[in-house]
């Protein structure tokens, strides 16, 4: 299919331009005190999506073990049972869950995680297995022994490649540490990434993303450069980007909706970003499939070594997804998306000032 040739990425790993995330299906849930889900996923639509998404030619599913706590890995597992296990790729994550642990980061609950894991999916191994987090305890008590046991494990054949976060904080940091006390994300991920030597690097990437700083390197070019691939979630701004929700109706998420704490889905913000995109709509069409092809080539144009992760609650989304590509955005367009998207990040953050941190941003 057009626009979906698949990409060779680490460790020998053929995966398709875009992937889908399973965040959204595993429903509302919390962790750490927190929403951590999404209130409007069904199960029926859920099944309904994956096995459209794997009919349409996507082959990378993602997951993890704190989405729905279970829920999400088991859907999968459920599709699974009727294609073939060679016909995909499967990631999932560890390090946001502690259970009864003293830390999500600890040997012996890693190694349960993943099998839980691998029974939820019906499995015997992942293609990718992500530390989720960059939180090792207290002077990194748990770092050592935790990039132990994922080299580890793919010695061992459960898993394929060793994954990481890029550069990110802690939800609870982002609510319990002031912006000036913040250690600086990007010097952290620098750190960690010469400790953990991973095969991948997860990364929130969309069109309002700011570029690297002035004396910085892209990240997509760090990772090339080291011969690690990237799988770039939140594409789309969790649907913001689509321009799908309405200033003058904003949504109303469910109890464990993590977008409840997202001051971007307010009414004023939604004015903000309503009249950023417009722009966006005048050259390359009014509708969400429109937009949504802009937001997913843009991601994608950036490098050859990444994948787009969307996620979905319904199988109509899957399908606009993947049959909305098309062809190439011209460097032109690309110059035109980033100065308009540029123009509107600004307008967010102007208006959000203190009170939009990065907690907000989806």
């Amino acid at each position: 299919m057009k626009g979906l040739e698949p990409r060779k990425l680490a460790r020998e790993l053929t995966i398709s331009p875009v992937a889908i995330g399973c965040w959204a299906i595993g429903g509302p849930g919390h962790n750490l005190g927190l929403p951590m889900g999404w209130a409007n996923a069904d199960e029926r639509e859920s099944l309904l999506g994956l096995r459209r998404a794997h009919y349409l030619g996507a082959n990378c599913f993602d997951t993890a073990d704190v989405y729905g706590h279970g829920r999400s890995e088991r859907l999968i597992g459920k599709f699974l049972t009727g294609v073939d296990r060679d016909s995909v790729v499967l990631t999932s994550k560890v390090g946001y869950f502690a259970g009864t642990a003293e830390h999500a980061y600890e040997r012996t609950h890693m190694r349960h995680q993943l099998e839980t894991t691998l029974r939820n999916l019906g499995t015997d191994h992942l293609d990718v297995y992500f530390l989720h987090n960059s939180s090792f305890g207290e002077r990194d008590r748990y770092l050592e022994g935790a990039v132990e046991q994922m080299h580890a494990f793919r010695e061992q054949g459960l898993i394929r490649a060793v994954g990481m976060r890029g550069p990110h904080r802690l939800a609870t940091d982002r609510l319990s540490v002031p912006v000036g006390e913040r250690e600086d994300k990007r010097a952290r991920f620098r750190t960690l990434f010469d400790i953990v030597r991973p095969d991948y690097l997860a990364v929130r990437f969309n069109a309002l993303t700011p570029p690297a700083r002035d004396g910085e390197e892209d990240l997509f070019a760090f990772a090339a450069a080291r011969g690690v691939s990237v799988l770039a979630n939140k594409p789309l701004g969790q649907g913001l980007l689509l321009g799908k929700y309405h200033p003058d109706r904003p949504p109303v998420f469910g109890d464990g909706d993590i977008r409840q704490r997202k001051a971007w889905f307010t009414a004023p913000f939604l004015r903000i970003i309503d009249d950023g995109l417009q722009p966006l709509r005048e050259r390359f069409g009014p509708s969400q499939a429109d937009l949504a092809r802009v937001a997913i080539r843009y991601v994608l144009q950036h490098a050859e070594n990444c994948v787009a992760l969307v996620g979905f609650t319904r199988a109509e989304q899957v399908e606009q997804n993947l049959l909305c590509l098309g062809d190439e955005l011209t460097g032109d367009d690309m110059a035109f998306i980033r100065e308009t998207t540029g123009r509107l990040q600004q307008d967010l953050d102007g208006a959000g000032e203190v009170f939009l941190d990065e907690l907000e941003k989806p």
